[in-house]
């Protein structure tokens, strides 16, 4: 099974699709994946077969080692466009997630004051109050809605316990235009079953949804690299381009990752 497993607390800086330059911060172990999703497409596998052994970074750990890569950069380069938390699975799972925030603004503030803070979240904890603050605080808030089916998420997310999507809909819309959403379109089997959300079943729903979030932005984009079900295929940068016209024509700004 292709995986790949970061480095943590910091790695890269990696040239990301979507960002630029990215400097990561990995707030997860980094022998194994910790998710409260296990998506079918994660280039991190599937939680069952990367369980970690070592503890999560500290934070103070995440700050000594942030701070350490960012004079190196100043000295040697690249200068990053992004501070982006991502990694071996769900950053805002980290009990001391909102106090890292604060600090890598701090950092990036006296370091890169240009740079953005980033964060990808799937969107399962922005229920907790200091979560929400936390990522209104960041400058690119981007969170996962893959759909607007139940079952579809059910089959190809695949989250861990109680999963309420008209509750994190209400929550995106609690952000009141602070977030960017981003939308995984694939195709292909899992387990025999058809995983195409490119078509209007699953995209005109997702596109109201999206409508009424009212987010600064839309990233769509397909798979990049090895996923752990070999049966899942990119979606056509025809398709793409399709979902990415609807969004536009409905005055909301978006792009496409190919």
């Amino acid at each position: 099974m292709p995986t790949v497993i970061f480095p943590s607390p910091i790695f890269g800086p990696v040239h990301s699709r979507r960002l630029g330059v990215s400097l990561g911060i990995n707030l997860l172990p980094s022998d194994g994946k910790v998710c409260s999703f296990d998506c079918i497409y994660c280039e991190c596998g599937v939680n069952a077969e990367r369980r970690p052994n070592q503890p999560l970074p500290t934070r103070e750990e995440v700050r000594t080692e942030l701070e350490k890569k960012l004079k190196d950069m100043q000295v040697n380069g690249p200068s990053p466009d992004v501070l982006t938390f991502a990694g071996n699975g769900e950053p805002t799972a980290h009990p001391h997630f909102p106090e890292i925030i604060d600090d890598t603004i701090e950092l990036r503030n006296r370091y890169f004051p240009k740079a953005k803070v980033s964060v990808l979240s799937n969107s399962t904890f922005i229920n907790r109050p200091k979560v929400f603050e936390a990522l209104m605080k960041v400058d690119n808030n981007i969170l996962k809605l893959d759909t607007v089916s139940v079952d579809y998420i059910k089959m190809v997310d695949r989250p861990n316990g109680n999963y309420d999507l008209d509750a994190i809909i209400d929550r995106l819309k609690a952000f009141k235009g602070h977030v960017i959403i981003q939308t995984m379109f694939m195709k292909g089997t899992c387990y025999g079953e058809d995983v195409n959300n490119t078509g209007d079943e699953y995209v005109l729903p997702w596109l109201e949804v999206v409508k009424s979030i009212a987010p600064s932005q839309v990233m769509i984009y397909t798979i990049d690299r090895a996923t752990p079900d070999k049966y899942l295929v990119k979606a056509t940068r025809l398709e793409l381009n399709r979902i990415l016209d609807l969004l536009k024509s409905n005055g909301i700004s978006a792009t496409a990752s190919y």
